[in-house]
């Protein structure tokens, strides 16, 4: 059986996938969990070296496990080859300076700062402090590192104000403001602080300097923040960060600045975005020193605003909006070796372009169609991007102009062999509003006749289920299972406008429900092979609210339902939830006190006595965004309601699931549900 795929994915998968009939297997989550993953790539200025790291997963152990990768980018058929990789040290988050690579590895059990020549030789250790760091940037004049790292406010170095001891198991945890706790860790009292260490023939010995005085805040930001956050100046003598102040009221804000600061420390940071109180981030240096580039959101708190391109001239000040009349919200920015363009990703209908950015006229140009690119790295010969689809993970392609991107890497080809991807094939509805909405289904290769379908609801719900890969809700598996997996943009989705992603704040269960259900409605119609009478409703955070939604308000229309960290009652997620500005915003900016009404029209909870769909229910322990509770809450009303119901608790889990073995367990539990419902089809 021939590799089914699209036409417009064809160009995205290795051509080695394509298995004969004998040989045709169905892609499966064991397959997914053992491939590698490839890091965001660094290049060298000459453009010869690429630079990567690279996991490899280690079941046995539970975990990733990372070496560092090159591939010489001048020499024609090149294959890429291990450039450190010593067994049980992690080598990651590589950056070429010069001639060479600077890295972090664990060797001896400690976090630090490592070199290797780019060109291959003998690593060695450049840092000696002790206490842990969260990332690093060497900068350009390759003088000096910033190391960011958890401390103790105010922290003069790198040298641990408070030695961190083992937590009493009976010792109460005080506050006296939030975050009491963040995402998926309670708070200790420490910031993510910046810290620069001179660089020389000796390496970085020492404890380094703070550089941030006085501000109370995170840099990188937490729990997501990393390198993007912070920028050196072209001469070394300048650091570039966002920080949003703590305060009193930092769940409600959303005000991330942009802050310079003297390297040496000899002065406080000043805050360059103050007039703005929504987002500022991404700060970005020009490699000619001349430009800072960074995205600003205008409006305060949200965090789904449309993220435009600023630019401010170095030497006078001068801020200019590049992007301001350009509909898409830039998500990365990477300039070009010789500072003529500024390469971004944006979303658009379902795909991750590559674009690139006139700094002198903000003339935007897209240089990538298909395909979802998650990293960028610049040479003197265009970019280099990790690039992936809904049937191939992300390998590493050339793009110069205008041209076909030239594939550099197939690092799965082996794991992939004999696997027959689906096929994926678009459609668009006449949705809520009579706006224009956009999905796609994945039919399983080889199918024939009729499949029972997997209705997939993205989270966010500022999201999409566009074109890409991923490692948690893949489509591909779904469809290796035998399923026929539908999904919808439903208004709220990312990719189509600021318009239509604003259109789900105070209408969480209108629009987005009519949408899904037309859009269900328009893919069975459409595609022949889907039995709409054998489907199952799948979704996540913001898609497992809809499927507590859908138990209430479309309470006839699957044989089972899969929610995973969705919101069960308003009321208590207004409260328990961390991050206050989101459940804010989305609710027409009042607390629910404030305005109870507003949570309470679009609460799941008030529906419970309509519920009847048999229901997975899944949360983990340490999920702090969408607490455990709301999915305990959600299965006791199951069982009160002798709803078949079955409840999946991970202990060592946030609101997602990234350790292999829980993942393989996960699908396990999904599948046999969905299978339970839906191949055997019971009475209901």
């Amino acid at each position: 059986m021939k590799m089914l795929l699209s036409a417009s994915l064809l160009a995205l998968a290795p051509a080695v996938l394509a298995p004969s009939p004998a040989d045709a297997r169905q892609l499966t989550i064991d397959d997914v969990t053992m491939l590698r993953r490839i890091g965001a790539p660094t290049a060298s200025q000459d453009g010869r070296w690429l630079v990567w790291a690279q996991r490899e997963t280690d079941i046995a152990a539970d975990r990733g496990r990372y070496d560092l990768w090159r591939l010489d980018l001048r020499r024609k058929g090149a294959a890429p080859e291990k450039l450190v990789g010593e067994p049980d040290v992690d080598e990651n988050s590589p950056q070429v300076v010069g001639d060479t690579v600077y890295y972090t590895a664990n060797k001896g059990g400690e976090d630090a700062i490592w070199a290797v020549p780019v060109a291959g030789g003998t690593p060695r250790k450049l840092t000696d402090f002790r206490g842990g760091f969260g990332g690093f940037k060497v900068a350009p004049t390759g003088d000096r590192i910033a190391v960011w790292a958890d401390r103790m406010p105010n922290a003069p170095s790198l040298e641990p104000a408070v030695e961190k001891k083992a937590a009493d198991a009976g010792a109460a945890r005080v506050y006296d403001k939030m975050f009491v706790r963040h995402w998926d860790s309670w708070a200790d009292g420490t910031h993510s602080q910046l810290f620069v260490l001179p660089l020389g023939p000796d390496g970085a010995p020492g404890n380094g300097v703070a550089v941030e005085h006085g501000l109370d805040g995170d840099t990188p930001s937490r729990p997501f923040g990393g390198g993007e956050e912070v920028s050196w100046s072209a001469d070394g003598r300048t650091l570039y960060f966002a920080l949003r102040v703590a305060g009193t009221t930092e769940p409600l804000s959303t005000n991330l600045d942009i802050w310079s600061v003297p390297a040496d420390g000899s002065s406080a940071p000043v805050n360059l975005t103050e007039a703005n109180k929504a987002t500022d981030t991404l700060p970005t240096v020009s490699p000619d020193g001349k430009s800072l580039a960074w995205v600003a959101m205008r409006r305060p708190g949200y965090e789904a605003d449309r993220q435009v391109l600023m630019l401010r001239d170095v030497a006078s000040g001068q801020v200019r909006a590049l992007t301001e009349g350009w509909d898409r919200s830039v998500g990365s920015i990477t300039w070009s070796p010789d500072s003529k363009r500024i390469y971004v990703t944006a979303q658009d209908t379902q795909e991750m372009p590559l674009w690139a950015v006139d700094p002198k006229s903000g003339k935007v140009e897209r240089l990538t169609q298909q395909g979802h690119v998650s990293a960028v790295a610049a040479t003197p010969a265009g970019a280099v991007v990790a690039l992936n689809s809904l049937t191939a993970p992300d390998d590493f392609y050339a793009i110069a102009g205008r041209g076909k991107p030239r594939r550099l890497t197939s690092v799965n080809a082996d794991r992939l062999a004999g696997s027959d991807m689906p096929t994926v094939t678009r459609f668009s509805f006449t949705g809520a509003n009579a706006d224009t909405v956009w999905g796609y289904v994945v039919k399983p290769a080889g199918a024939t006749g009729k499949v029972p379908v997997a209705y997939m609801v993205h989270g966010g719900p500022q999201g999409s289920s566009d074109n890409s890969w991923s490692y948690r809700w893949n489509p591909a598996v779904f469809a290796g299972a035998g399923y026929g997996l539908v999904a919808v943009d439903f208004h709220g989705s990312t990719g189509y406008g600021q318009a239509f992603t604003d259109a789900i704040r105070n209408n969480w269960g209108g629009w987005p429900l009519e949408d899904l259900q037309k859009g269900l409605a328009a893919a069975t119609a459409k595609f022949g092979w889907l039995d709409g009478d054998k489907a199952c409703a799948l979704g996540a955070s913001y898609g497992g609210y809809m499927m507590n939604w859908f138990e209430g308000r479309w309470p006839d229309r699957f044989k089972c339902i899969v929610q995973h960290d969705g919101v069960f009652d308003a009321r208590a997620m207004a409260y328990e939830t961390e991050e206050l500005w989101f459940d804010t915003w989305e609710h027409g900016g009042k607390t629910y006190f404030q305005d109870p009404a507003a949570y309470e029209k679009w609460n799941p909870v008030n529906y419970v006595t309509a519920w009847k769909t048999p229901m997975l229910v899944i949360t983990g322990e340490k999920d702090f965004r969408i607490p455990y509770t709301q999915g305990l809450a959600a299965f006791t009303a199951l069982q009160l309601r002798d709803v078949p119901s079955r409840l999946v608790v991970n202990p060592n889990e946030n609101h997602w699931v990234l350790k292999p073995r829980n993942s393989r367990q996960w699908y396990r539990e999904v599948l046999g549900w969905m299978d339970r419902w839906t191949k055997d089809a019971p009475a209901q």
